[in-house]
């Protein structure tokens, strides 16, 4: 059943952001995504870019669950991803993806799937890796920030990756403004980062969500013609150098447990598997 009570679950608002924080300071890095757009928006509704819905015991907050563009539970118990799966059932999907820790995400999506239909694809197993030290082995050296006059350059990567990674284009009715806007945000923040040859794209990867205590690399795309050459490691590896240097002490990303040669990669540079999540795509 999905049947849920207001009396368990209800939205968080500013008024709750101490209490959220320290919440979610319990794992900073599992729970970054989350982390970040609460510490960026201070729960006010027009900046968080969706809702967050707390689930409380005994007036106790032990579960949220971010409920915006992708939909994001946080240390749910079945019993509270049970309630979260009803809250969001009783909404109809507004998601394009569900993502976070696998045992959470996949017990939702059970209880979702006969309402929201299926699924264009369910990725169960996604180790999440961390590296809280220096890389393993030398960084790249050709590897550096893109700059606000080479968005244009390194918007087709993006586009390619994307696609490539989720299975559809990012370009969509807009023509795809909205994602090339996220994409200027992070190159003019610096947090975007590649290594170019004749004006091409070999190697990139973004700093996406990111918090005092941890960040999340996002977009490790090399050009497929130079594949296998020992790009991405070396890449990763300056990544992460700027990364701790200059966002956060911790790093971590997820990827997808059949892509053997990244996998491959990011334990060269030293990251170690902390967890699993799981992830929806619609």
């Amino acid at each position: 059943m999905l049947e849920t009570t207001t009396a368990e679950v209800g939205s968080l608002r500013p008024a709750h952001l101490s209490e959220v924080l320290e919440f979610l300071g319990r794992d900073p890095v599992a729970d970054v995504f989350v982390a970040s757009r609460v510490h960026s928006s201070g729960l006010v509704a027009g900046q968080l870019g969706g809702d967050l819905w707390g689930y409380r015991e005994a007036g106790r907050l032990v579960a949220v669950c971010y409920s915006g563009a992708n939909l994001v539970p946080v240390a749910a118990s079945p019993e509270a991803a049970r309630v979260f799966a009803g809250l969001a059932a009783k909404r109809g999907r507004r998601c394009s993806s569900m993502l976070g820790p696998a045992d959470a995400v996949l017990a939702m999506w059970e209880l979702l799937r006969p309402r929201w239909g299926s699924a264009r694809e369910v990725r169960p197993h996604q180790p999440l890796l961390a590296i809280a030290d220096a890389p393993s082995l030398p960084a790249d050296p050709l590897v550096r920030r893109v700059l606000p006059h080479e968005i244009d350059t390194i918007l087709p990567a993006c586009i390619a990756m994307f696609t490539e990674e989720v299975g559809v284009s990012p370009v969509g009715t807009d023509g795809g403004a909205h994602y090339g806007a996220r994409v200027a945000e992070l190159v003019c923040s610096g947090r975007a980062f590649a290594r170019f040859e004749d004006g091409e794209v070999l190697f990139k990867a973004e700093i996406g969500a990111a918090t005092p205590q941890a960040c999340q690399v996002q977009g490790v795309w090399v050009r497929p013609d130079r594949r296998g050459e020992g790009l991405c490691a070396p890449g990763m590896a300056t990544v992460v150098q700027h990364a701790r240097r200059t966002v956060a002490p911790v790093v971590t990303l997820y990827v997808n447990d059949y892509n053997a040669p990244a996998r491959s990669a990011y334990h060269r540079v030293g990251f170690r598997e902390i967890g699993e999540f799981a992830t929806v795509l619609f």
